[in-house]
């Protein structure tokens, strides 16, 4: 159903009325979608999205990426193993809400300690089922990505007008800047654990080999815990953080996080920083939006996309070794190629639809790419990256010994 359709019956009755379904979402152009209600009551606004991946809800719902977005999955058995205390990618969740196709059968899983129903409750994240995901993707994927809005109240009662309304007035991702709204608050040192592994849970990392800053744009912690897996000291700060303030820390190498919001508005006070960083010759690895904003400092453009890329499942084209990668992704901006800078060195590209997926600083150890080389959920494809972070810090210290 459309708008002209629901503006048709806005003087009647019908627009507010009670409905054999608890939930309803509603999209900027007044197409809606009926269905039950999950997780947290109440009404929730922003960018509906979809990922393609089979496994890692609970991360993929926890990433701070994802903040002022709702998450639309193509797979349609979501919830069944579950929720745990392990799987967080943040202490706080960013995504406005959640929609998936079938109802969340009771979760079975060793690991599993919370129904994941109870868990979008407790952290206060609208959901809905039972709707047709196939259909609400395919449009996405014809018209991009729009704003919506998830209904789930108690009374049941449904006002179509009034959701249509807040929907189109809310600003949508362009020109947001999020990294303010989901960074850390307070500078801290990341308490060492590794990444998880069977049987023996997380371990700490007892070798501070190197010391890596990290710029905190909504950052991930399983990328922290890889870092403290090739035995680094990680320091996590404000994205707002100095440049002198960052270099007092005295790190080898400097990481530019993942995070949620448009590149360019979040590098109005980025660039300067991460400008400044560059000129003292440190390494520097940028991730997602850290990728962005670091091409953005050295003089390129990004952009919108018209849906992104989000799932697991990405195939990326390593251009200096000639290799094919699958990679996790989720981001809705993109760098341009048009016009880019001379200095910037395409070092990979997406097989999807030939954007750019890493860049490299010609003649100093800077690069990104614009996937999650730490994989949670992924393919482990790209763990190398981190390896190559390493070795260039490696190098740099040795330099300043002689």
């Amino acid at each position: 159903m459309y708008l002209k359709k629901i503006v048709k019956n806005i003087n009647s009755k019908k627009n507010l009325k009670k409905i054999d379904s608890t939930a309803i979402l509603i999209l900027q152009n007044g197409k809606f979608f009926k269905g039950i209600g999950l997780g947290y009551n109440g009404i929730a606004t922003g960018e509906v999205c979809f990922n393609t991946s089979i496994t890692g809800y609970q991360e993929i719902i926890s990433d701070p990426s994802y903040a002022d977005q709702i998450i639309n999955f193509t797979f349609p058995h979501v919830g069944n193993v579950g929720t745990n205390k392990e799987d967080h990618e943040s202490e706080k969740i960013w995504t406005k809400g959640v929609i998936i196709n079938t109802e969340i059968t009771a979760p079975s899983n060793y690991r599993s300690l919370k129904h994941l129903d109870a868990w979008l409750k407790k952290n206060k994240i609208v959901g809905i089922t039972g709707i047709d995901t196939r259909n609400l993707t395919n449009f996405i994927r014809d018209k991009g990505a729009p704003k919506g809005t998830i209904s789930f109240l108690k009374k049941n009662k449904i006002n179509l007008k009034k959701l249509l309304k807040v929907t189109q007035k809310w600003s949508g991702l362009k020109n947001l800047d999020l990294a303010q709204k989901v960074t850390t608050k307070k500078n801290y040192i990341w308490n060492d654990f590794k990444t998880w592994k069977k049987g023996d849970g997380f371990l700490k990392n007892k070798k501070k080999i190197l010391h890596v800053v990290a710029i905190d744009y909504g950052v991930k912690k399983n990328i922290l815990r890889y870092f403290s897996d090739f035995n680094c000291k990680v320091t996590i700060v404000s994205c707002k953080t100095s440049a002198a303030d960052i270099l007092k820390e005295k790190p080898n190498g400097i990481f530019l996080s993942n995070g949620p919001g448009d590149p360019a508005a979040t590098g109005k006070y980025a660039i300067p920083i991460i400008k400044e960083l560059i000129k003292n010759n440190l390494p520097v690895f940028g991730i997602c939006l850290g990728h962005q904003l670091l091409a953005l400092t050295l003089g390129a453009k990004t952009a919108k996309m018209k849906l992104g890329h989000r799932g697991a499942n990405h195939p990326v084209k390593n251009l200096v070794e000639d290799k094919v990668e699958i990679t996790s992704q989720n981001h809705g901006f993109e760098v341009i190629k048009r016009d880019l800078p001379k200095k910037i060195k395409i070092t990979h590209q997406s097989l999807f639809d030939n954007s750019i997926e890493g860049i490299q600083l010609k003649n100093k150890p800077v690069f990104s790419v614009q996937y999650h080389p730490e994989s949670n959920p992924g393919p482990q494809d790209s763990v190398y990256l981190f390896k190559q972070f390493i070795t260039s810090m490696k190098k740099n210290v040795k330099k300043k010994r002689y």
